[in-house]
């Protein structure tokens, strides 16, 4: 094995369809047994990269290294990988036991020599004694599971997930994504999975590739990319946020109605003053206890509406420094009675300078 961590190389990836550009200028190195996760909107490129590491696509210009062997030209059937795709594509016609062989099949072993294997990957995914079955005895989470298993059958180096969970309802997809992360983390497999759901890749992934417009916007753990939006597009997309509308003082220094703070040297580029800016603040970045009365930052408001998700509820404040820009503040079940959080209630905070992240206006709009 290669002393290289990187087991694919993606290098200066361009993809055109006619006028459109579709990728611009995508380098991306993944390590050996990393869990990636490409994430955006749709529209954004991210599974025409997949397709392109695939070989369904091929990219206009642009190379792809896997394990050090240039693959860019190869087929999909010379390369070295498993695929998943958002609706499974079982043969309808063949037993669950034929499905999760194909692939074993096709490299001419027998169905009495694949038989082993296939049993193997059954119980591997929580379907042991399933293999006489037919697609459509089973429900989507178990076809998920099949699809998953058959991926894995010619046991790839890489496997590769196309929205392989959003057909799921929320429960089952929630239980069948901690089994992946699980199953990979087991096996050790460099795994690649386009999603557009941020909960999913921030869940699962070791870094986050969040794309926009056929580019990449930034590469990332899921507390980088959720702490230290690299874009606006970032901290907007990636988690809820406050956004809220400032002008430049200087030195750090940012003014947003009555309120003026200034900005850790993390926070974004230092901007001229009268520049102006977004501002941007998670809803948990508060602080309810221990306000001094001289804190700058100490904010008094009320509460206009709250929403209820579960553990969690989301607090929206009219604050009277800023009364033209309500801010979400969030509480957990706790904390809303701790704190009486209620619609019409007076609140007391302090906004947290630290978490700030600072964008010019024109890249937030």
């Amino acid at each position: 094995m290669s002393d290289d961590p990187t087991y694919l190389d993606l290098r200066r990836i361009h993809k055109r369809f006619g006028a459109f550009t579709a990728l611009e200028s995508i380098d991306l190195a993944i390590r050996r047994g990393e869990f990636v996760c490409f994430l955006g909107p749709s529209g954004c490129g991210k599974t025409t990269l997949l397709r392109i590491i695939a070989g369904l696509e091929m990219q206009t210009s642009g190379t792809i290294l896997q394990a050090g062997r240039d693959i860019s030209v190869l087929p999909p059937a010379g390369r070295d990988y498993g695929i998943m795709f958002q609706s499974y594509a079982l043969f309808p016609n063949l037993s669950v036991a034929d499905n999760v062989a194909y692939g074993l099949v096709n490299r001419r072993q027998s169905r009495v020599q694949a038989a082993p294997r296939v049993e193997e990957l059954l119980s591997l995914v929580g379907l042991p004694g399933s293999g006489a079955r037919y697609p459509a005895q089973l429900s989507g989470g178990q076809q998920q599971r099949i699809a998953l298993a058959r991926a894995l059958a010619t046991s790839p180096g890489l496997l590769l997930l196309d929205e392989p969970l959003s057909a799921l309802d929320a429960i089952v997809r929630v239980h069948l994504r901690n089994e992946i992360r699980s199953l990979q983390r087991k096996l050790g497999v460099t795994t690649v999975m386009v999603t557009h759901d941020q909960e999913e890749a921030l869940s699962v992934a070791d870094r986050i590739v969040v794309m926009n417009h056929g580019a990449i916007e930034q590469i990332g753990t899921p507390m980088q990319v959720y702490r230290e939006p690299a874009s606006a597009f970032v901290a907007d997309f990636v988690g809820k946020a406050n956004r809220l509308r400032a002008v430049a003082e200087g030195d750090r220094w940012f003014r947003c109605g009555e309120l003026r703070l200034q900005c850790t040297p993390g926070a974004g580029a230092d901007f001229r003053p009268g520049r102006p800016v977004a501002l941007y603040l998670r809803p948990e970045d508060r602080v309810m206890e221990g306000v001094r009365d001289d804190d700058p930052l100490l904010c008094a408001g009320t509460v206009r509406n709250v929403e209820f998700l579960g553990g969690n509820c989301l607090a929206e404040v009219l604050v009277d420094a800023i009364p033209d820009q309500p801010l979400q503040l969030q509480f957990s079940l706790n904390q809303m009675d701790e704190f009486d959080v209620r619609e019409g209630a007076r609140l007391r905070f302090a906004l947290r300078a630290d978490r700030v992240r600072v964008f010019a206006a024109a890249d937030a709009a």
